[in-house]
């Protein structure tokens, strides 16, 4: 175990955390998303795991020690619905609030289709599986800076 950190978070979860610049992008995804065949076409290469958790969990995990990229642009994008592009699912509205928790503020995630997120997905630096069993539990997450101390 180590202090102050979340410990859902694993070893190779914080290795590509680290490992992770500004701009590039995570998905986590639900149980149904493709995570092994996406993950290998990603910069990583491979799927990492955080089982056994929902996605809003895995989330707020994440966001404990991942900057988001939101002054400059919305940086969580959410799988849309399939012919209902406005409806926000329960498992959404859950990562919502995780966001805007971790931020300290609304950061609204956008919408992406759900094709077009699969293709998005593909370019991510790395893709993290949760156990989250309901659908539309995938995300898109840009990363931001750590701003150097005053």
């Amino acid at each position: 175990m180590l202090k102050n950190l979340d410990p859902t978070l694993n070893a190779d979860v914080l290795y590509a955390l680290r490992s992770m610049g500004h701009g590039d992008t995570l998905v986590i995804a639900d149980t149904n998303f493709p995570a092994d065949s996406i993950a290998r076409q990603t910069t990583f290469g491979r799927l990492i795991r955080i089982d056994n958790v929902t996605a809003s969990r895995a989330m707020r995990a994440v966001l404990s020690v991942f900057p988001l990229d939101t002054p400059l642009q919305p940086s969580v994008g959410r799988m849309e619905i399939m012919g209902e592009p406005d409806t926000i699912p329960e498992i959404q509205r859950e990562v919502q609030a995780e966001i805007d928790a971790a931020e300290g503020q609304s950061a609204r995630m956008y919408g992406i289709e759900r094709f077009a997120f699969y293709e998005k997905a593909k370019q991510a630096y790395c893709v993290i599986a949760t156990g989250e069993t309901r659908f539309y539990g995938c995300f898109i997450l840009t990363k931001g800076v750590v701003p150097p101390a005053s």
